[in-house]
């Protein structure tokens, strides 16, 4: 299921951040290795919900094992930007796809947006195989847009309209509250 972040997900987060090399280095300067660090970074960063942004933990059997969230959401022209990310160990068993399906149809019918962007490293094609099954389609590279550490990396930007047929997946339950 998708529900909001809660301080005693800090466990999971800490063991994904310390469990994948390519999500700390995408976390940046955050240091996520102590339960305290974890508990903070889902106070302000993950919890809190706003008018522009909400996050989802992915939840199995009750523990977080990833994040889905849309941010920059502008209500007077529809728009979002969608993002997510699975811890190492929960990889493999479709749950990105899942989530991120789940969270553009949240957008489109409570939201009431239109049109929701992602990007991904093109260094990435897991991640790449996500969007294009969750109905994401592919518009273009922005040539060294992200970087992490010292290298720069190109991004394949994809798209999902309201209009846009469906991915044939079910959606997970939402919870909002």
């Amino acid at each position: 299921m998708l529900r909001p972040w809660r301080l005693d997900d800090a466990a999971g987060l800490q063991a994904a951040f310390t469990g994948s090399g390519d999500l700390s280095a995408q976390f940046g300067a955050i240091d996520l290795s102590t339960l305290a660090r974890c508990q903070i970074f889902i106070a302000d960063n993950l919890a809190p919900a706003t008018v522009s942004r909400q996050n989802f933990a992915i939840s199995v059997d009750g523990v977080a094992v990833g994040n889905v969230g849309i941010g920059s959401m502008e209500h007077r022209h529809g728009t979002g930007w969608v993002y997510y990310w699975v811890s190492a160990g929960a990889r493999g068993r479709g749950l990105a796809t899942l989530a991120l399906a789940s969270i553009a149809e949240w957008a489109f019918t409570e939201q009431g947006l239109y049109r929701l962007e992602l990007g991904h490293r093109t260094n990435n094609p897991a991640s790449c195989r996500v969007a294009a099954r969750a109905g994401f389609a592919v518009e273009g590279v922005e040539r060294q847009k992200l970087k992490y550490g010292t290298e720069r990396f190109d991004v394949e930007t994809h798209a999902r309209l309201r209009t846009d047929a469906p991915p044939p997946v079910r959606p997970l339950p939402t919870v909002t509250f």
